[in-house]
């Protein structure tokens, strides 16, 4: 990262907080750490931050209640959520509240910091668009009208195509896991979810096939690849 990322870390586990904290310092990232909903709360009313991580299972006020009331302050500020819980209805309703990720403990420090890392690439790249339009080689596509344009065709998508295509899109030349993918469209990872991912991503490919230059490719063991020629 190019500039000081301020982080939100809300661990109500001391050792591992601790462990947390130090680790995303030592990666360059300013971390606050606070043990409980209730001063996760209180710190992000009086500072500014890039992105909350935040344990579900907290004393005082629990992790999502937390996000909600954060969401009433700052609606477009990202959240990760931490959790020892893997019910559906755990996961299906943090992304309910807004949650950008979702990782389940035990996870690996490199872990979090990639996702993390993922979260803000993509958040600060909708932020830099002024407009809802990409440039694919020779397609624009306008993600709001869900139109798909080379030269005087125009290709309309559906709504799930869209969706995959802008978050392609926002991570281009670079690589979207395909965890936060599932989880982001269709909320859950699941089997039958990842076979309907895979069906779009060959649409998707079908759909760019006129430009050489525009790709999807295959990331084994981690997600896809949308290739598209650099700005100049």
């Amino acid at each position: 990262m190019n500039e000081m990322v301020k982080i939100l870390l809300c661990e109500d586990d001391e050792n591992l907080g601790m462990l947390l904290r130090e680790y995303l310092n030592a990666k360059g990232y300013d971390t606050d750490l606070c043990p409980d909903g209730e001063a996760g709360l209180k710190a992000f009313q009086k500072n500014k931050y890039d992105i909350c991580v935040l344990d579900v299972m907290m004393p005082k006020k629990d992790g999502f209640t937390l996000a909600s009331d954060i969401r009433q302050l700052n609606a477009e500020i990202p959240i990760i959520f931490l959790t020892a819980k893997t019910l559906k209805e755990d996961v299906q309703e943090g992304f309910k509240i807004g949650a950008d990720d979702y990782i389940t403990k035990p996870f690996s420090m490199e872990e979090l910091t990639l996702r993390i890392e993922a979260v803000l690439r993509r958040v600060r790249g909708k932020k830099a668009k002024t407009s809802t339009l990409y440039q694919l080689g020779l397609f624009t596509f306008d993600t709001q009208k869900r139109l798909l344009c080379i030269g005087d065709e125009q290709r309309k998508l559906t709504t799930k195509e869209s969706e995959l295509l802008s978050l392609l899109c926002a991570h281009a030349n670079d690589i979207l896991q395909r965890d936060l993918a599932l989880k982001t469209i269709w909320i859950d990872d699941n089997y039958f979810n990842a076979r309907s991912m895979d069906v779009y991503i060959t649409k998707l490919r079908k759909l760019l096939k006129d430009d050489p230059s525009v790709e999807i490719i295959n990331i084994h063991g981690k997600g896809y690849k949308l290739i598209v020629p650099e700005e100049e």
